[in-house]
């Protein structure tokens, strides 16, 4: 029977990642089925889970999705596999504020009915770590969190000790993972290093398998995991893919939903993926363009140097087609992108605006969109949520770009950057999850018919 488990952390960066990395690899090669997901609105760690277990890896997340849709996104890929890791974000608690838990690994624990494994970074620490421990335990009556993992431990002997430490809890202790000079992923703004751009892919995964497996007795972790088998799902049917709709897909465009790809094939789509930075044409027979997020910061010069492909994607967005970009997409189709050294590339020029990067991000949170009017996405009061990280700052005006979006913050504020539409194009810096609004991915196909 398959089996479910989240991985939870204290906070950013105690190694979560790198354990459910570890564990999905180490599963994987054992010849295990492994489906990854991801709390919270995160592109980059879905991007490695798949690396490490070979299949797309879908976010899960209690503010920008319903719960029934979170149970629809989780039964739809944990059936037929041997077992499902979700890997949390930040704390177990953490999601869209101080006294909300939305949007956290431990909302959706309760909302899924998976048991947490809570990684502890236990570095500098003994007995101290069972009052952490008891905190986690207790904060939340309505969570059972069946078990801890000490990371960062200096010593067989220190592991020990945590674990004399925790004698009486009712927390079962899992293991300890030793300090592992080198074993770290490499990270830049916004996160981690891509699965795209990481380098010794294979190297670094088979690395932290053999760290885990050292430690841990990964047969008897996943025999004490309850059978977590879920009814089948009946989705309603898939349309035949009868409308090509081109979407950006390299080092530079990487971020997207992998629910955004499955709603808009769903609805008939056809999605061919092409390259801004290798390719000189686009696909043949495109009815419409998705450009989603990315690093164009990174290889503006390389996107600058492809002025063919510039000029081809801007004669395709001015030319009436519908197009949808959002983030590294939006800023790629802006008339230039300055980078960090001052230096300025021209991008598709499709609207006037230019961005510049900057020392900071520029925008970081939750975001909830409603429509001001009629976009190729939906119509006026259509509302949508997503996310907005970025590093560059949007600069000049666009006369002729409408403003489309009204854009709230967590906290209801109408004072984030908003969407703008030029053409039948559609462009902002925030990412939508069409799962928070189904009706949207079928809006878009339909407008790519029309």
């Amino acid at each position: 029977m398959p089996k479910a488990i989240i991985i939870a952390g204290t906070s950013s960066g105690c190694g979560k990642t790198s354990v459910a990395l570890g564990l999905m690899k180490a599963f994987a090669r054992k010849g295990l089925v492994v489906q990854g997901f991801k709390s919270g609105p995160d592109f980059i760690d879905p991007g490695l889970h798949r690396m490490a277990t070979g299949l797309p890896s879908h976010n899960l997340d209690g503010w920008m999705l319903p719960a029934d849709e979170i149970h629809r996104i989780f039964r739809r890929n944990h059936e037929g596999c041997d077992i499902s890791i979700i890997e949390g974000a930040m704390g177990l608690f953490d999601g869209i504020g101080a006294v909300s838990e939305e949007g956290s690994a431990a909302q959706l624990a309760k909302i899924l009915g998976v048991p947490v494994l809570l990684v502890v970074n236990a570095r500098g620490m003994a007995r101290s770590a069972a009052a952490l421990v008891k905190g986690y335990a207790e904060f939340d009556p309505a969570l059972t969190l069946s078990a801890v993992l000490f990371n960062m431990t200096g010593s067989p002997a220190h592991g020990q000790i945590l674990s004399q430490a925790l004698e009486g809890q009712d927390v079962r202790v899992l293991g300890s993972l030793q300090r592992v000079p080198g074993l770290e992923l490499p990270s830049r703004h916004l996160g981690l290093v891509t699965a795209e751009d990481l380098d010794r892919r294979e190297e670094r995964l088979s690395a932290l398998a053999d760290w885990v497996e050292r430690s841990l007795d990964l047969d008897a972790l996943l025999e004490a995991l309850p059978d977590f088998s879920m009814p089948s799902l009946t989705d309603g049917g898939t349309k035949m893919p009868e409308i090509r709709i081109g979407y950006a897909r390299d080092r530079a465009f990487c971020f997207y939903y992998e629910e955004n790809l499955r709603m808009l094939r769903q609805a008939g789509a056809e999605l061919v993926p092409f390259s801004p930075l290798e390719d000189y044409n686009l696909p043949p027979a495109l009815r419409g363009l998705y450009l989603g997020g990315g690093y164009p910061e990174l290889h503006a010069e390389q996107l600058a140097a492809n002025s063919v492909m510039r000029g081809k994607i801007r004669d395709f967005c001015l030319g009436g087609k519908p197009v949808y970009a959002e983030c590294g997409g939006f800023m790629y189709l802006m008339r230039s992108l300055k980078t960090r050294d001052g230096r300025e590339h021209p991008m598709a020029g499709v609207f006037d605006f230019s961005c510049a990067m900057q020392g900071r991000h520029q925008a970081l949170g939750y975001r909830e969109v409603e429509l001001a009017t009629g976009t190729n996405l939906g119509g006026p009061g259509d509302r949508v949520r997503g996310h907005e990280f970025h590093y560059s700052q949007l600069q000049g005006e666009d006369p002729s770009a409408r403003e489309v979006y009204r854009v709230f913050d967590r906290c209801g504020r109408n004072d984030a950057c908003g969407g703008y539409q030029k053409a039948n194009c559609l462009a902002s810096y925030v990412h939508l999850h069409f799962g928070s609004n189904p009706a949207m991915a079928a809006r878009f196909v339909e407008a790519c018919g029309a």
